[in-house]
């Protein structure tokens, strides 16, 4: 897809509409409709045509007696503020990532991604086998919602540089957009770090406000056109190994409805976050192969001092939360790490040596 055409379609520049110009949360005969906003550009590959599907699905399930309608980035609130379109009552769901919110607890951020943390089975196994559901229910419970993991990216690439870094010199004064605890990692790096929404990243880019941006991976980067601007395309991310998707709703809302709809919500909330993953395991290579052999991009790896360093960062930023004065913020980092040193066992046991085998001896 062309950048300017689905940027265009997106229309995630525009202010969008006022909140208070839309229809209230229709009850007829039964039926209830709710709004979802979201995140996401509209028709985003992944993640908004995972809300999109989401939101269908629920719909589709319940027989339309609760139609979720969507309201992508812009159109309804700006895409950073859609958690709290939630907690206002200006929406019934949101769609988006919980590091968003960090600045509400930063334990948020432990649910979406961590670096050197969890990949996609691991973040998957503390969720829902090893307490990480009931902490985070537990977070949300103080702004009166409920989280559910409604898509996985994988492990995502590293980021777009104009430059070619060679050694962890080169990070220093580097205006790089990378969210959550990935991004307080870069700082310690020596970057200088921001966040910003997916249809603010290329302008910022393209007018050198940013001199590097990390969002997603291949099949989300190339619909966002950075290749156009930097052609240093560093993989894997050591920040975002495994990057879950949230879709958030009104508590008492939720625990209104009769409980066919709640199972409904988060079924297919646990249908989607398979999805999702699946969706990027299969375009990401498609998508890499055309920004390589089309657009000229060059990938590259961090260099290994930088990949050390990122390494030593992690576990300072991790073992302060670790020691945080907020109980919820220490119990939540905690929960993680027993968890995470855990589940490596498997990955570094038994996933990990096969894929070297794999890769060292299996030619078709």
């Amino acid at each position: 897809m062309d950048r300017r055409s689905f940027i265009r379609k997106a229309g995630v520049l525009g202010a969008g509409a006022a909140a208070s110009t839309l229809a209230a949360p229709a009850v007829a005969q039964g039926n209830i409709t709710w709004r979802m906003v979201t995140t996401w550009p509209k028709n985003f590959p992944g993640l908004g045509v995972g809300a999109q599907r989401l939101a269908d699905r629920i719909t589709a399930a319940s027989g339309g007696r609760l139609t979720v309608q969507v309201y992508s980035a812009g159109e309804m609130v700006p895409p950073l503020q859609s958690l709290d379109a939630v907690i206002d009552g200006t929406a019934e769901m949101s769609h988006g990532a919980a590091y968003y919110w960090q600045n509400k607890s930063a334990a948020l951020s432990f649910f979406t991604g961590v670096p050197y943390g969890m990949t996609t089975p691991e973040l998957t196994a503390w969720v829902r086998y090893l307490g990480g559901q009931e902490i985070w229910d537990e977070i949300y419970d103080q702004f009166g919602v409920q989280g559910f993991l409604s898509g996985n990216t994988g492990t995502q690439a590293g980021g777009w540089f104009r430059n070619e870094l060679t050694s962890l010199d080169d990070i220093k004064g580097v205006r790089f957009r990378t969210p959550g605890l990935g991004g307080r990692v870069w700082e310690k790096l020596g970057a200088t770090v921001t966040n910003m929404a997916a249809g603010e990243i290329f302008q910022a880019l393209q007018s050198g406000t940013l001199d590097a941006a990390e969002f997603v991976g291949p099949y989300n980067d190339l619909a966002l056109g950075f290749h156009q601007v930097a052609k240093n395309y560093y993989m894997p991310s050591f920040v975002e190994p495994g990057l879950a998707t949230e879709l958030v709703v009104d508590k008492k809302k939720y625990q209104d409805l009769p409980e066919d709809l709640q199972a409904i919500i988060r079924d297919v909330s646990q249908a989607e976050y398979d999805q999702v993953a699946a969706d990027f395991v299969a375009n990401d290579p498609r998508a890499l192969k055309t920004l390589v052999e089309e657009h000229g991009v060059i990938v590259r790896k961090f260099p290994d001092d930088i990949m050390e360093a990122g390494a030593k960062a992690s576990v300072e930023v991790v073992e302060e939360l670790r020691n945080s004065d907020d109980p919820l913020v220490k119990k939540t980092a905690n929960s993680f790490v027993e968890a995470l040193n855990l589940v490596r066992t498997r990955t570094e046991q038994i996933d990990a040596p096969f894929v070297q085998a794999r890769e060292k001896y299996l030619k078709y």
